[in-house]
Parts: C-alpha cells; structure tokens; sequence
C-alpha cells in the first residue's frame, strides 16, 4: 500500500469513509463490494435500512425495488423517509436520501409489484445478490423461488413487526428457521415447489404480537392486498435491515460466490 507524502501513514486505494469497512474485510473483498450490483426488493422497515447499509459499506450498485408510496404510518420505521415524502414513491425518497449520504453509489429505482410475472424484467441484468425485504407472502415466495432456480444468491427477512425483543433475532437458512409463523408459511410455500434450503435468513424466536385492523391509509388495497395492520417501531425492523445486509456483504466478501444448485421447475 502506497504511503503518503510524509511516509507516516499509508495512503488507501479507496476513500476515507470506506477505511473502517476495508479494515474489517480487505481490500480484496472491498474491491467486491465496489464491483457489485444488489437488489433489495422491498423498502419498508427492513429494506429501507439494509439498502443504507449496503450503500454506505461501499456497494456500487443498488437496484431498489417497491410499489408502494411513503404512508404517515411508515414514518416510525423508516431509514430514508421524513414527513415531506408522504405521498412520494418509497423507491424515488430511497434514492433522494443515498445521492445525498452516498452519491458514489449507483442506484436504480423500479416502482413496481416484484411478482412471478415481473422478475424477469425486474431483474435482468442478473444482481449479484438479492435480498428479499418483501412482507406480504406470495409474492416473497415468488421472488425467493424465482432466484433459487436460477442460482442467484438470496438472502431474506422474515417477520419483523409486532416484536420488541431484540435479543430473539436470529440468523439461519430457512429450512431451519422457527417459531415465526411468516418463515413456517414461506418453508410450506418453498417445499411445494420442491425448495427446501439454500436461503439465508433474518427471523425471530419472540412469538409475534396480534395483528390489528387495516391501516386507513395502506394503499395496498388497490392491488387487492388488504392486510391488518401490524404493530411496529424502528428498532426490530432496523436490526432485521442491517442484519440482511451483513448477509449480503458476508456472500460478496466470499473469494468466489458460493454453489447453488439450480432448482428443477418441475420440482422434481
């Protein structure tokens, strides 16, 4: 490494902010993290503080994916949204708030329903690492299946709301996740279509609380989405965030991408 003018201090390849980062993993796997474009799908609690996370540990590229608008009600748990983003398309605030706290990482937004009938374009060209920050079920189940058989790496949060117990979060591959009901329905879901492991998750063991009637202003209803309303503040949601992107960042700072094995479509 070059040292600087005085030849006091060795001079870094990459900037000052980064030094801490490249200290904890390497040049090597830094170079990784500058080279990479990773999707997060979903920018609600959870996605909205791993794609901070990603882009201020350095990740080039952020492809940032979510239909909905910013809510009143989303306020308490976001990393990037204040009140003057209410009404403003999660996607368009996420990307206002990393120009300006992380303008060298590259982001592109895509408003829009990641589906089994839009991962195809929502994801061509193919991201290095998926993280799935996605809560309502089927279309988290499409996601995770479709990049399961395509061998893309995923990583993926399960329930964060209705849950104060930090100490109960955990990380584990989905065939051995419990307790949360959102991680039990997705294993079912995943083991019909003949997935059954492969995918590294964020999950609590805290049971959650009970869920609440619809939020007034839950635009979700228009897609025919109607969901209770489940009790949260930014905490659970922050750990889950920050602990999906360090599953990211550990699978870009491997030497090489770790084997998956491509799923048959048939499942068989």
């Amino acid at each position: 490494m070059p040292e600087n003018s005085s030849g006091s201090r060795p001079l870094r390849p990459f900037p000052e902010r980064f030094g801490r980062t490249v200290d904890l993993y390497g040049e090597e796997a830094f170079r990784r993290f500058r080279a990479a474009r990773v999707a997060v799908i979903g920018l609600g609690g959870v996605g909205g503080h791993a794609a901070l996370a990603l882009a201020r540990s350095g990740v080039g590229g952020l492809l940032l994916v979510d239909f909905d608008p910013v809510t009143a009600s989303s306020l308490n748990r976001s990393a990037f949204a204040g009140p003057a983003d209410v009404g403003r398309p999660k996607v368009a605030a996420a990307a206002a708030h990393l120009a300006r706290t992380c303008p060298d990482t590259q982001v592109e937004i895509r408003q829009a329903f990641c589906h089994e009938d839009t991962a195809d374009q929502l994801l061509t060209p193919t991201p290095a690492v998926v993280a799935d920050a996605i809560d309502s079920l089927n279309p988290k189940v499409a996601l995770l299946a479709w990049c399961v058989r395509r061998g893309v790496p995923v990583v993926s949060s399960m329930g964060a709301s209705s849950r104060t117990d930090f100490a109960r979060v955990r990380r584990a591959d989905i065939s051995r996740t419990r307790i949360c009901p959102l991680a039990k329905k997705v294993r079912q879901r995943l083991g019909r279509l003949g997935i059954r492991e492969g995918i590294p998750c964020v999950y609590s063991e805290e049971p959650p609380g009970a869920a609440l009637p619809p939020d007034l202003d839950d635009l979700s209803c228009d897609r025919g989405r109607i969901r209770n309303r489940l009790p949260s503040q930014i905490s659970l949601p922050g750990i889950f965030g920050y602990a999906l992107a360090a599953l990211v960042l550990d699978i870009l700072a491997a030497p090489r991408p770790p084997s998956v094995r491509p799923v048959d479509p048939a499942g068989s």
